[in-house]
């Protein structure tokens, strides 16, 4: 049969102590070569924001130079009862309704 599985809050305690134990195992990087790398990683970051945001720029002021956004002005126009046609297909236009002599 199939072993019995332990209470959800031992599980979850096993799984804590478990962190702890991998977390004593790491080897952690000195001070000077966090920084160092925190450093290089913030410059980065800062690098890609800056040229991303001259890449959206830039081709704003393309699409703004080609007259990408220009506002265009059109008129709709909704037809009148006198300018719509219904037709009827040939089979219900020769037909007329029958009118029921019950009475």
């Amino acid at each position: 049969m199939a072993d019995k599985k332990d209470n959800i809050f031992k599980r979850i305690g096993k799984k804590f102590t478990d962190i702890i134990a991998e977390l004593k195992r790491v080897t952690w990087p000195p001070k000077d070569k966090l920084a160092k790398t925190s450093a290089v990683v913030l410059l980065v970051i800062l690098f890609f924001a800056v040229y991303l945001t001259l890449i959206g720029t830039g081709g704003r002021w393309v699409l703004d130079q080609i007259g990408f956004y220009d506002v265009v002005e059109t008129e709709a126009t909704i037809p009148t009862t006198s300018e719509m046609v219904v037709e009827l297909p040939a089979s219900e236009a020769e037909t007329e309704p029958e009118a029921s002599s019950e009475g």
